[in-house]
């Protein structure tokens, strides 16, 4: 039996026959033209319990009665974003640096004492986010890349902000494979209630791309594997014994879930505990998912994903063992970055998901009901390519876009 919700949002059709749409996520890639191809996102709304038969409808309508408050430019290729408690925030910028900076004054301040950082590719100095406890302990978390061009690795590294400096920094968490190239370092973490963390970590690339003389994609469903995963991890960089694969012969005991290709956007209903996590496809098939221990996701063998050179990766978009997403897009956003709105300044929006775009230049509102059911998906168009979207302190939606001259700014009401 397939572990499909019954109550699935999909954004899949007639663009899948054609296999003429391509997925756009960072510069420099094949998985990265300018522009996606193909025509609108494809949707349907599952109603009552049953899921809805998949029929084209257009890009999702316009999202209305809001405006962009643009608070600092000039950022170079910008990746993630974090909160200080003094009002000031976190932004990581591919080439390894990591600025605090001030939206009241405009003040941008370089920390010193990161981690090795290399940049290539997709990757370079990723995300970024605070110790549930900073306040006491000043602690900082990040993803960063590491290794070489020909084997590089997505790894866990913290240290202590003290100043504008962050002190004793340590890679806490290397996965068991070095990959080659730029391509899919996954590299979101978000923190669960329990003081643990998840990390993702993507398939490697794209064929030829490989490891020993096998496919970096055929690691995806090999539990001694760190490729294609979500991990969890204790805030030093170990798996809990309560992981879903501890003790399992084989296994690594710091997987959580399985069958990923590339997570860029996490973000955890602070009331239910659930995690959602947008996924990029190839030619088409970008997901958004609710991730559980244990559960297998099905990339490369379940997808709405086309090969970049024409023919289907599976002849399956299911299979029995394995996840259906929530939300499924053709043509892809290109989605990068998530936040769960939990605030209070857009009341009608508490409760839903809003998942960036890359390819799509804009923020999806993806509407839930109490249960998690998606009700509707609406587009909060930015005009540039979006790399995050946070939830702040203050109850705002932040957005940082992506490139050279990037923005961040906040979403308000008209």
């Amino acid at each position: 039996m397939s572990l499909r919700r019954n109550w699935t949002f999909v954004g899949v059709a007639g663009a899948l026959a054609l296999g003429t749409v391509a997925c756009v996520q960072a510069t420099g890639s094949q998985d990265d033209p300018i522009k996606a191809s193909g025509g609108g996102d494809l949707s349907v709304v599952a109603e009552g319990g049953v899921q809805a038969k998949v029929e084209p409808t257009g890009v999702p309508k316009a999202e209305p009665n809001w405006k962009e408050d643009v608070l600092m430019t000039g950022f170079n290729t910008p990746w993630g974003l974090a909160f200080l408690p003094d009002g000031r925030m976190l932004v990581t910028e591919r080439a390894g640096r990591l600025l605090i900076v001030d939206p009241k004054t405009g003040a941008k301040t370089e920390v010193s004492g990161l981690p090795e950082t290399i940049e290539v590719g997709q990757g370079g100095l990723m995300d970024v986010v605070l110790h549930p406890k900073f306040a006491q302990n000043g602690l900082v978390y990040m993803t960063t890349v590491q290794g070489t061009r020909q084997g590089n690795y997505t790894v866990l590294a913290r240290g202590k902000l003290v100043g504008n400096q962050l002190q004793n920094a340590e890679v806490i968490f290397k996965p068991n494979f070095a990959k080659p190239g730029g391509q899919h370092f996954g590299s979101r973490i978000v923190w669960m209630a329990d003081g643990t963390l998840l990390m993702s970590i993507g398939d490697g690339g794209n064929p030829p791309s490989a490891i020993n003389g096998r496919l970096t994609r055929h690691h995806v469903q090999d539990l001694g594997s760190h490729i294609g995963k979500v991990l969890r991890l204790d805030e030093n960089g170990k798996a809990p014994k309560n992981n879903p694969f501890v003790g399992k012969e084989g296994s690594l005991p710091e997987i959580y879930s399985l069958g990923h290709r590339n997570i860029q956007g996490m973000a955890r209903d602070p009331k239910s505990g659930r995690v959602y996590a947008n996924e990029h496809g190839a030619r088409g098939g970008d997901e958004v998912n609710v991730i559980e221990a244990g559960k297998n996701y099905g990339w490369p063998e379940a997808t709405f994903s086309f090969e970049y050179s024409g023919p289907k990766i599976s002849d399956n978009t299911s299979l029995p063992g394995m996840v259906d997403p929530l939300v499924a897009w053709t043509p892809c956003p290109a989605p990068c970055g998530m936040a769960f709105y939990s605030g209070e300044k857009y009341p009608k929006w508490k409760g839903d998901v809003f998942s960036g775009g890359l390819a799509g230049q804009d923020v999806r509102r993806i509407d839930l009901d109490d249960q998690g059911r998606v009700l509707g998906i609406t587009q909060l168009n930015m005009g540039s390519r979006v790399r995050d979207v946070r939830q702040g302190p203050d109850g705002f939606l932040y957005v940082l876009t992506e490139g050279a001259n990037a923005r961040l700014s906040r979403i308000v009401l008209n």
